[in-house]
């Protein structure tokens, strides 16, 4: 069965709703939890994920509330840490290293450390047993993506095309897919424009589908209740994860 990851905006509205929305998404079926680190700054997302950050940082988000939300879902949902490398470099990987294994999160995203630099990291996450998700995109040379995946570890999040998070893209990406198959047995997740309107086609030929967007797009909308916000979310996971599976 294809895994169904799902990004959410750690502490928008709130941290207890982001516990709340955590486990209704383990219901719906979502197999990973991308919780999303607000920053300033995040290059590599599009304007939805970019107004929650905006938004969750105006109501204090505190890199304490991520701790708090992870202690209470980690060990209910598969939990990951997605976050720009500023906050991670700032308080020290190490320490976040630390908070993963000690709550069992058990990879970090950070879409701004490229391989070459993550290669500083590596030994000390495998130390932990904390993944250090790998990205590949169709901008890569057939070399330089064997270089990339050799060691992954958890699964490899393919980027679907070159840009930002949410857009309405696509490219040919059987290369890519054959360039990674051919040097790895890793999960291949397909991540960036994946939508209840996009899953089922984006998921062939790879394991797993990322979501961020068209979830957030939905947390963002002030005339609903924090309960329906919850409910359409779930819903909508429910029903890409039948879609890609179909």
């Amino acid at each position: 069965m294809k895994k169904l990851v799902a990004y959410i905006t750690t502490g928008y509205p709130d941290k207890n709703f982001t516990v709340d929305l955590a486990l209704s998404l383990k219901e719906a079926g979502v197999d990973s939890l991308e919780l999303g680190i607000p920053f300033s700054d995040p290059v590599a997302d599009g304007p939805v994920i970019e107004a929650a950050n905006l938004f969750a940082l105006q109501n204090g988000f505190k890199i304490a509330d991520l701790l708090e939300v992870s202690e209470k879902i980690a060990p209910k949902i598969d939990t990951l840490w997605m976050g720009y490398f500023n906050p991670f470099y700032h308080r020290g990987v190490d320490y976040f290293l630390q908070k993963a294994e000690d709550f069992g999160v058990s990879g970090f995203i950070i879409p701004d450390l490229p391989h070459e630099e993550a290669s500083a990291y590596r030994e000390t996450f495998d130390e932990k047993g904390v993944a250090l998700i790998e990205f590949v995109a169709p901008t890569d040379s057939r070399e330089r993506v064997a270089e990339i995946v050799k060691d992954a570890k958890k699964f490899i999040y393919m980027v679907a095309y070159a840009g930002i998070t949410g857009a309405d893209k696509s490219e040919s990406l059987e290369p890519l897919i054959a360039a990674v198959r051919e040097h790895t047995d890793t999960p291949l997740y397909i991540g960036f424009g994946v939508d209840e309107n996009t899953a089922k086609e984006k998921a062939r030929g790879v394991d797993g589908v990322i979501v961020g967007s068209a979830f957030v797009r939905i947390l963002l909308k002030e005339n609903l209740t924090n309960t329906q916000k919850i409910d359409k979310i779930s819903t909508l996971a429910r029903s890409i994860k039948e879609k890609i599976n179909e």
